[in-house]
């Protein structure tokens, strides 16, 4: 398949890719993320291994919707879970003394 990154067009295929990351051990995620094979990387990770580019001459953008195209699932940036509310300092100490018992 044929596409562009970073302006420079590329002929990708979905075994390429795969031998490209063979052996290529994946750095921790902390944004866009591809499955390749049973690993997930990081998609800037996937776009420097690939293209030989620098990670900062591509976007995340670019590289998802290459994989995408040749079948490769990718997953957004995680979602942050609702923020829980800390209870305030009467619940921490009315938890703390108990429930009173019957005489």
């Amino acid at each position: 398949m044929r596409c562009v990154i970073a302006r420079f067009p590329f002929d990708l295929t979905k075994s390429g890719v795969l031998d490209s990351m063979k052996g290529v051990k994946p750095e921790e995620v902390v944004g866009e993320s591809v499955i390749i094979g049973r690993r997930t990387y990081p998609v800037k990770q996937v776009g420097q291994v690939i293209t030989r580019q620098d990670r900062r001459d591509f976007s995340a953008g670019e590289v998802i919707r290459a994989m995408t195209k040749l079948g490769f699932t990718c997953r957004d940036l995680p979602r942050n879970p609702a923020p829980t509310r800390a209870p305030d300092a009467i619940q921490h100490a009315s938890a703390m003394l108990g429930t009173p018992t019957a005489a």
